[in-house]
């Protein structure tokens, strides 16, 4: 696609209102992380879920993979300017492991704190994390993530069109790597958050940094 018609693309998306203030449409997708890429082992990896719930929950990579999967199409938005629109992402929804009855929440649960290799963290009210536009994903436009963007698994939320009333954070605020899930009552600030970038993240009133 030439600049033009990359151009053309960003105005019609403007004019839908998909395009939050301060960003440009990019038909890359660019790699943006701190620290190294991390190794992946099949045998010893696991996936946790602790916390406030009724009973905490750990899946071998072969078990995540056998737990019910869901698609989805959403735009994202990153927090250094690129939106990214029509993505389509594949693989296991919180909600849906709560309707299964695999994941039973506390009342005194309210936020998500997602733990990811090397002990980075990023956090999430519990409202977004059950929203149809967060998921823990394992593929992305029909294929298995890269490595860069976060294999085997990742956190990862956006802006399904046609749910205007979602939150929408900024792409960070789905962490890569992704280890395991805390659910808390009392929020805390991840990675970023206490590098100084805003710790609700809404695309659409532009809250980069604190």
């Amino acid at each position: 696609m030439s600049n033009l018609e990359r151009r053309t693309e960003e105005e019609k998306v403007r004019m839908e209102g998909r395009l939050p203030p301060g960003q440009a449409l990019t038909l890359k997708f660019p790699v943006l992380h701190y620290g190294p890429v991390p190794g992946f082992n099949a045998a010893t990896w696991t996936m946790k879920m602790y916390g406030e719930i009724e009973q905490p929950l750990s899946f071998s990579w072969d078990e995540f993979n056998q737990l019910p999967k869901t698609k989805l199409t959403m735009d994202i938005h990153c927090v250094t300017s690129w939106s990214k629109f029509d993505t389509e992402w594949e693989g296991v929804s919180v909600t849906d492991l709560i309707h299964a009855g695999l994941l039973k929440l506390k009342p005194t649960a309210k936020y998500v704190i997602q733990h990811a290799e090397f002990g980075y963290t990023a956090n999430l009210p519990l409202d977004v994390v059950l929203q149809p536009s967060f998921l823990l994903a394992t593929h992305f436009n029909g294929k298995p993530l890269d490595p860069d963007h976060g294999y085997p698994l990742r956190g990862v939320v956006g802006f399904i069109p046609g749910r205007e009333s979602d939150e929408t954070p900024y792409f960070w605020k789905g962490a890569k790597w992704l280890r395991a899930l805390e659910f808390v009552a009392e929020d805390r600030l991840g990675f970023w958050e206490q590098a100084g970038y805003h710790n609700r993240a809404d695309v659409w009133r532009e809250e980069r940094y604190r």
